[in-house]
Formats: structure tokens, sequence, C-alpha cells
């Protein structure tokens, strides 16, 4: 129990500064004419274990880290409408499961190719930025 009430404000001083970051840095690089999601992309590169190393325990902000997945598809369910959807069903359906397959395939080769991760590690990263490409779209 004490752990737990001691983890707590060691995370919230985390989020808070992953936050500040990210309202310094993701306008910055907007400026500079780097698209947001890369923004923060960047951000948790500097402030992640192979940058600052901030976060220290990464398994710690993984609980954390999901609200903001679940947040993303709230806003995504947000603006799509149902009629729109259904008339977009074969490009959202077929050319996007397209995309993803391909590209989640693509980048798995490469990262096991030429960044020697073992197949099973590539299939997650590789499928995982294929599929961070949801933000990209929803932007445009």
């Amino acid at each position: 129990m004490l752990a737990a009430a001691t983890a707590s404000p060691n995370l919230m001083l985390q989020a808070t500064l992953f936050l500040g970051a990210a309202l310094l840095l993701v306008p910055l690089g907007k400026r500079f004419g780097v698209a947001t999601v890369l923004g923060y992309l960047i951000t948790g590169l500097i402030l992640g274990p192979s940058g600052l190393d901030v976060a220290g325990d990464a398994e710690t902000l993984l609980h954390f880290s999901e609200f903001g997945v679940v947040m993303l598809l709230f806003v995504i369910g947000l603006e799509l409408q149902p009629s729109r959807l259904w008339s977009l069903k074969r490009s959202i359906f077929v050319l996007g499961g397209l995309q993803v397959g391909v590209t989640g395939i693509l980048l798995m080769g490469l990262l096991s190719q030429f960044v020697g991760l073992k197949l099973d590690t590539a299939f997650i990263v590789g499928f995982g930025l294929a599929l961070s490409s949801t933000a990209f779209v929803l932007q445009v």
C-alpha cells in the first residue's frame, strides 16, 4: 500500500514533465514544419530511455499511456459519422487494410534484417508503426 502511495506523486511529476515538454516542443516543431504527431514522437525520444531518461522505468508508464490510446480512439469516434463511414467502407476496409498489411510487413522485414530485431519483436514494432498511420490520416 505504501509503494502505491509513493509511486503516485512520481507518476504525476512524470506526466507533468511529459505534457509540459510536449506543450513546448510540439508547437516549436510545428513552426519548423514538422507534423504534430512527429512532434510528439520526437518529444518521446528526447524524454525516453534513449534520451534524457525522464521516465526511468517505462513499465510504470505503460498503464498510464493506455489512456492516451483510449482518448485517441474516442476522438476518432467523434470525428467519424456512420453514414460517411458506410460510404467509405471499401476505401477503409480494403485499401486501409492493405496499406496496414503491406506497410507492417515491410517495416517488420526492415527491422528484422537491418536493425537485428527478432522476428516477433519486429512484427510488434512494424505493425505498431503501420497502425500509427491512423493519427496521420485523421489529420488529412
